[in-house]
């Protein structure tokens, strides 16, 4: 794909049935419309939000299929398809892009701690096999590894499809560095603080907000992109203020458990996340409470977001 990816790209729940057993396509196909429906610029599947760690390779095979099918063309779409282990990594990649993907965000080999040179290795083996863009994913909390912003220089450089990067390692200045060390090649994608990695060079957003509210959420990239600033925090404020409820809770509730819950609470339901991580139906009287102190900020981002203008 030649056009270049910019804007808010929801990183998008995996809708399971009600016993978690399955994929739910029907559910699914409804969630992709309402986020055409919305205007989205992009979406990812299989991302962390995306639940990537507890699907089989069948569910994998037809969670990618129905993107494609359903959305046709009319936006672009991003996969994930890391692993661990490189020739699996390479299968996901390669194929993604048969069935029509777009891109594919791929996090370095988790768990092992690999050093520069084994990371080097295996976005190569990828990058050998494919010939769609790949969307590097800096993520130190869930891979146990931070990709410098010198490597992320060398692998732009070395490698043709690493044109992109989700950069979440929670160092702000990584955006400025990343692009330094690229020689201003690299595209940077915000993994939180968006407005602020905008102001530093960021293009786009991998955004977990836009599982429940993708409107407010993708509107922050359509002002930070044109220099409304002022405009962008407002907005950033009151997500803040959703993100910090739903942090006060365990780590693993964050944006997997309630983005699916708070999916259906604005008409779109979505099922559970699936074990080990805690359902919201584990969560109990403490998670319905979040839920009911989050809709009225939901409210005030839509009412806000309507009263701004947009090209």
């Amino acid at each position: 794909m030649t056009k270049e990816l910019r804007g808010s790209y929801t990183v998008a729940v995996t809708p399971f049935t009600a016993d978690g057993s399955a994929v739910d396509v029907d559910a699914l196909e409804d969630y992709l419309d309402w986020q055409l429906d919305v205007g989205v610029p992009g979406i990812i599947a299989l991302g962390t939000t995306g639940e990537f760690l507890s699907v089989n390779d069948e569910e994998r095979r037809l969670i990618v299929q129905t993107y494609v099918d359903r959305i046709a063309g009319r936006i672009p779409i991003i996969v994930g398809t890391m692993n661990a282990h490189t020739p699996n990594a390479v299968r996901y990649s390669r194929e993604a892009e048969d069935l029509g993907a777009d891109g594919l965000m791929i996090l370095p080999p988790y768990y092992y701690t690999p050093t520069e040179e084994e990371i080097m290795r295996y976005y190569a083996a990828i990058d050998a096999a494919i010939s769609i863009p790949i969307m590097l994913y800096n993520n130190p909390v869930t891979s146990n590894v931070d990709m410098s912003a010198d490597l992320v220089g060398r692998l732009c450089k070395s490698l043709e499809s690493v044109q992109y990067i989700k950069e979440s390692s929670q160092e702000l200045g990584r955006v400025t560095d990343v692009l330094e060390a690229s020689d201003g090649r690299m595209k940077v994608f915000a993994g939180e603080r968006v407005v602020d990695s905008y102001r530093l060079g960021a293009i786009g957003y991998v955004n977990p907000y836009g599982n429940y509210i993708p409107v407010p959420s993708h509107r922050i990239c359509d002002l930070a992109g044109q220099g409304r600033f002022e405009e962008a925090v407002a907005i950033q404020r009151l997500i803040d203020r959703i993100d910090h409820i739903i942090a006060e809770g365990h780590p693993t509730y964050g944006h997997q458990c309630y983005s699916k819950a708070l999916a259906a609470v604005v008409g779109h339901p979505v099922g559970d996340v699936r074990e080990p991580l805690t359902t919201f139906e584990q969560l109990g009287q403490e998670g319905r409470e979040r839920v009911e102190r989050i809709k009225p900020l939901i409210d005030e981002l839509e009412s806000l977001v309507g009263s701004m203008s947009f090209d």
